[in-house]
């Protein structure tokens, strides 16, 4: 890796307060910048508006600037490569969407999340939250080829497809290799350990997959630092990087942070979140000795 162009980024999503494992993994992504001598990059991923609240993003600078993160580029500083807010981004997925697109490497899905639950195949770890798709949608013919953008659009939103999302074709049987900068050699393969995933949901905005993908590659980031639960989605992203033309950035997974029940962090967890602790006398300096 070339150190002066190094790029890292966080990329928080505003649906609850920010907790100690999402400052753990930043502060691992913020200290390979620095060893890098790079950039670190600020992004606020503010797609889902189902689950996001407006007032979770000014409490997400906050708590990270009160935690000690510095950032070059962000939503509230610029910089040459803005907006930083996915919900303003739209036209970058849109292109991507359509370059996949030309390249038959998508469908349209009407199936539910609780149809695909509801089939044989399991998800393929405890950390991975998407079901292995069952290939119910993949092979309906003709009639579910998308040939243009007036096609694109009524097999979204048409009701005989009842606002389909848009899947992904992995190539069944094809091995993804890749490095981890903590974890080391990663193997998986498509269609076994993943199955079709969403790039762009039945209510018109681009899945994480997808949004992921388009803005670190326009972002020009080199290295993704992010938690162990993403492995897989790492998988997934190096087929769209592939099937985009771009080439992929390096990766590095954290080790997840658990409770005393051993389940992973989430932003359920309130007591752990950067806001109570904060409150609670904690500070940033004595919260990093704890790791």
């Amino acid at each position: 890796m070339n150190h002066a162009n190094y790029r890292g980024r966080l990329a928080p999503s505003p649906t609850g307060f920010l907790h100690l494992g999402h400052a753990r993994t930043f502060w691992v992504a913020q200290q390979r910048a620095k060893e890098n001598g790079g950039a670190l990059i600020l992004r606020n991923e503010d797609l889902d508006s189902t689950r996001y609240k407006m007032e979770f993003v000014p409490a997400m600078l906050e708590d990270l600037r009160w935690f000690g993160f510095e950032w070059s580029e962000g939503p509230d500083v610029g910089g040459k490569f803005a907006p930083y807010n996915q919900s303003e981004r739209m036209n970058f997925y849109r292109a991507a969407l359509e370059k996949l697109r030309a390249g038959n490497f998508v469908y349209p899905c009407n199936c539910s999340r609780k149809d695909i639950q509801a089939a044989t195949r399991a998800p393929h770890a405890n950390d991975d939250d998407e079901p292995i798709y069952p290939g119910t949608c993949r092979g309906k013919g003709d009639k579910w080829r998308v040939t243009s953008d007036k096609d694109l659009a009524r097999a979204v939103m048409s009701p005989v497809t009842r606002h389909a999302s848009l899947r992904f074709r992995v190539p069944d049987g094809e091995i993804i290799f890749f490095h981890d900068g903590n974890f080391g050699a990663q193997k998986f393969i498509a269609g076994k350990d993943f199955g079709d995933f969403v790039v762009w949901r039945g209510d018109g905005v681009p899945a994480y997959q997808l949004a992921c993908v388009t803005d670190d590659a326009a972002m020009q980031i080199t290295e993704v630092v992010r938690g162990a639960d993403l492995l897989v989605s790492t998988a997934r992203q190096i087929l769209l990087y592939h099937a985009l033309g771009l080439t992929p950035p390096k990766f590095f997974h954290c080790d997840l942070m658990r409770d005393e029940n051993g389940q992973r962090l989430a932003k359920r967890h309130d007591a752990l979140s950067l806001r109570k602790l904060r409150e609670l006398g904690e500070t940033p300096e004595s919260l990093r000795r704890k790791w």
